[in-house]
């Protein structure tokens, strides 16, 4: 029996080799591409989390319980976990303290507006033509925007940079891991889906329509995404048809590379995700009847602030709602909304997130959702924070197409966490300690674990050294 398993035991270790050789080939291969990301994640000792309120983000509260990570990654989650034997493992007593998912904020203009910022630093409107697919956020990303590090003293572990909401079609966001990195390429979440902005209702027919051109109106709107999606389609059959040729040995003449429509067809391709900006509930049944007939399909609507009234629409659709607990009133379509608006989606099954469109907001994600919970036990709806923990991390996993990865703490996925000073749905909640990919990223109590871009630490003589 010995003697003939040798020969398969060698073979199938060569063939691990080969496998693995091939593996890394490919991984080299593909952060060679042109805006890959080339985010590492950094090495850190083993870390034993015990004693504390867990949530995990999947439905559960765990008291007095244990997180265990390694390597970057969720080794264990639960009660009475043994304390592992790793020679380097570093123990954290939580006793009184909660520990959760990193927050994911699927909405955020960082980096792209800059803070403090001036005219010439802000790049995240691209309001030169209706529709700018061609357009990639990252590429006017400053990852020197001091507006990181506060964010990651929130618990904020990633989050996705949109344009503006100026176009019909906004062009690429793109999903980042909150660190430091000298370019946004450092920082891009490895293998995330670029995600499309498009928006609805008044920004778009405002500002165009302002200019005397289309779109003026709604029914403008409409007719913009209609004619968009036509050329897409039709520039998605030529590539298909070129790719079908080159598979039978016989290429065809291959079509003209136009990045407009690359973007489009990434969507109709189901590669890219689309989010769409859009507050009325009218406009959002409109936009998933455009998807229909065109065939791809809506991520998640952003602020949006009447997604109550079509909840049942939405979880049919699976399709994620972003919303404000109570942001509302500052123009005419962001009036009919309810407190009430986070916790009907989350009851009515739908994908219910909160998000932030905002410098500041990304700061207190937390609390924001505590303040929608809050409204929605006020009216009975009794949601526990085992339940609104998912509404900022693992369902804004989901909008963003990352949540195999990251948004709750399961074995096996990356690392990212936050230790809080009390219950995270309290307005006198702190994160303490913030993890990313298992290494520590922010320590309230140690100001050598609290990041600095180069902004922070200013320019000694800027009339000799830089001007």
């Amino acid at each position: 029996m010995i003697t003939k398993l040798k020969p398969l035991t060698l073979a199938a270790l060569i063939s691990a080799v080969i496998v693995s050789c091939s593996e890394q080939k490919e991984e080299q291969h593909d952060k060679d591409k042109p805006f890959a990301s080339r985010y590492q994640a950094q090495e850190y000792a083993p870390v034993f989390i015990k004693n504390a309120t867990v949530l995990t983000a999947t439905g559960e509260q765990i008291d007095n319980g244990s997180v265990y990570f390694k390597d970057g990654k969720i080794v264990e989650v639960g009660e009475d976990l043994s304390e592992p034997g790793d020679d380097d493992l570093l123990v954290i007593d939580a006793d009184g303290k909660w520990v959760t998912p990193g927050i994911i904020d699927v909405h955020s203009h960082l980096g792209v507006y800059p803070a403090p910022g001036v005219q010439t630093s802000a790049d995240g409107n691209e309001m030169t033509a209706p529709v700018t697919a061609e357009v990639w956020a990252e590429h006017s990303v400053w990852p020197q925007d001091p507006q990181f590090s506060l964010a990651l003293a929130g618990g904020v572990t990633s989050m996705q940079i949109l344009p503006g909401s100026a176009n019909l079609v906004g062009g690429r966001g793109v999903t980042l891991k909150n660190v430091l990195g000298r370019t946004v390429m450092d920082m891009k979440f490895p293998n995330a889906p670029h995600g499309m902005k498009m928006a609805c209702g008044e920004n778009p027919k405002r500002v165009y329509g302002s200019k005397g051109r289309a779109p003026a109106t709604r029914m403008g709107n409409v007719a913009g995404y209609r004619a968009s999606w036509i050329k897409a389609q039709d520039y998605k059959k030529q590539w298909d048809a070129y790719n079908k040729s080159v598979e039978n040995g016989k290429p065809g003449k291959k079509p003209k590379r136009d990045l407009q429509m690359e973007t489009l067809m990434g969507v109709l391709n189901g590669e890219i995700l689309v989010h769409n900006h859009c507050y009325r509930a009218d406009e959002m049944a409109v936009m998933l009847d455009i998807a229909k007939e065109f065939g791809y399909k809506v991520s998640t609507f952003h602020h949006a602030i009447e997604s109550y009234k079509i909840a049942d629409l939405l979880a049919e659709n699976e399709v994620c709602s972003a919303m404000w607990s109570d942001w509302w009133g500052f123009k005419q379509e962001a009036y009919d909304t309810v407190a009430e608006n986070v916790a009907l989606v989350d009851k009515a099954g739908a994908c219910a997130v909160v998000h932030s469109d905002s410098a500041v907001g990304i700061q207190h994600l937390n609390k924001d959702a505590a303040k929608a919970m809050t409204s929605g036990n006020k009216m009975g709806l009794d949601i526990k924070p085992k339940d609104a923990i998912k509404w900022i991390t693992i369902n804004a996993a989901k909008s963003l197409g990352v949540e195999e990865h990251t948004g709750s703490l399961e074995a096996g996925k990356m690392a990212d966490l936050v230790i809080w000073d009390g219950n995270p749905f309290s307005v006198y909640a702190k994160a303490e300690k913030v993890f990313i990919d298992g290494a520590l990223k922010y320590d309230r109590d140690d100001k050598t674990v609290q990041p600095s871009s180069d902004f922070d630490l200013g320019v000694l003589k800027p009339q000799e050294n830089r001007l």
